[in-house]
């Protein structure tokens, strides 16, 4: 645990990174990758301006500028994440202003962005408070905060636990349920705070390959992935992820000026 507040350290993601990135958009048949496409195509206009915190290895990202028309930029603290990023980036020939900065003193000016998102990322926090008040900062007045967890709260989790609790120790419990996930937004800056489970069937939050062979864990990865691409609309029981929603008010006054 990091002294200051965070279950990982860069170290840990440069390790998870280093094998580098498929140098394509994420690809349609892994039902995680739709469900967050889903989220963020109904947002995204083209020509806005879009930031995902914890960016790496920028996929998604990606996807956003090219699928959606957005104008795209990340900040990430993992210099091995980033460099694959920008690979990525270069490779399919796409613009983006990729930093490699600690979100909480980010260079990008409050402000900037129509939406800003993050999936897997403020969860790795003991107290995720001022992670989700940068989402907001970040934002123009009007613009939208995504933030999404996996749905650690209910049944994954119960399995999670069997197949691999290590990995459990890394996340944040005690947010992943609606209610104390909306209590993170913060009231001086965000309206329209909403806080709901989202997501078809998925096998992605599990690590099966912990407990069973690799090919039993691969079958069934992908016959539940299957399910999920065939299931019409999302059940919350099996909803694999949380959803954090915020809007950045139109006019707000810094206290500290006042």
């Amino acid at each position: 645990m990091e002294r200051d507040g965070s279950k990982t350290n860069s170290a840990y993601w440069d390790k998870v990174w280093q094998t580098g990135t498929d140098l394509r958009l994420p690809r349609g048949l892994f039902v995680s990758n739709r469900d967050i496409q889903r989220l963020l195509k109904a947002r995204i206009k083209p020509g806005m301006r879009v930031l995902e915190i914890g960016f790496a290895p920028g996929n998604m990202l990606a996807w956003v500028a090219k699928a959606l028309g957005a104008q795209v930029a990340g900040v990430d603290f993992s210099e091995t994440g980033v460099r694959s990023a920008w690979k990525l980036f270069e490779v399919l020939q796409i613009p983006g202003d990729l930093r490699c900065e600690d979100i909480r003193v980010t260079t990008f000016p409050p402000g900037s962005f129509d939406l800003v998102y993050s999936q897997g990322f403020i969860e790795h926090f003991i107290d995720p408070t001022e992670m989700v008040r940068r989402h907001v900062l970040l934002l123009k007045p009007g613009g939208r905060a995504l933030i999404t967890i996996p749905n650690y709260g209910g049944i994954y989790g119960t399995l999670q636990r069997f197949f691999d609790p290590e990995n459990l120790d890394i996340h944040n419990l005690n947010i992943m349920r609606p209610g104390p996930l909306a209590r993170l937004a913060p009231s001086d800056l965000a309206c329209q705070t909403a806080a709901y489970p989202a997501g078809r069937i998925s096998p992605w939050v599990l690590s099966l390959h912990k407990r069973w062979p690799l090919p039993a864990a691969r079958i069934i990865n992908h016959l539940v992935n299957l399910l999920g691409l065939l299931q019409p609309f999302d059940i919350g029981a099996l909803a694999p992820m949380l959803v954090l929603e915020m809007g950045r008010v139109e006019e707000w006054t810094n206290p500290r000026n006042s």
